[in-house]
């Protein structure tokens, strides 16, 4: 693995996508914006130019799962996303556990960065994708 890569996190959702930005020889992940929106091609063109922009050498995608395994109603919608990313940017998609991580983020932004309400709300997206962009760079 190159130690000086650049990948995007994802933390899916049908009508907010949280996108994270991290660094192999930082080995840290930050939270980046989150794209808004239920249109396809508006989605795709936020992502585009993301890619364009970060130039990543791998996409990471949270799938959420059932705690014993079996697939949540959007874990079907999670994994199409994944081969959507794959064939559009031809580049590797790795996807991640996000068990809890949409909890946790509103637990950091809450507790931690002690934001209230709307702005929890509007950064929880982005800090679930910090932490699952972390979680595959820490198994790394």
């Amino acid at each position: 693995m190159d130690r000086s890569a650049t990948y995007l996190g994802f933390d899916y959702g049908t009508y907010k996508i949280g996108v994270a930005v991290g660094q192999k020889i930082t080995g840290t992940a930050t939270p980046l914006e989150t794209i808004r929106s239920e249109k396809r091609k508006v989605r795709f063109a936020a992502i585009d130019r993301l890619v364009e922009t970060w130039r990543p050498q791998a996409l990471i995608v949270g799938i959420a799962c059932q705690p014993d395994g079996r697939d949540n109603p959007i874990t079907p919608l999670m994994r199409k996303f994944c081969r959507q990313l794959e064939s559009r940017y031809l580049l590797p998609v790795h996807a991640v556990d996000e068990h809890l991580t949409s909890f946790e983020s509103r637990r950091l932004l809450f507790d931690e960065a002690n934001l209230k309400g709307r702005k929890v709300r509007e950064l929880s997206d982005q800090v679930a994708a910090m932490l699952i962009l972390q979680t595959w760079l820490n198994q790394q």
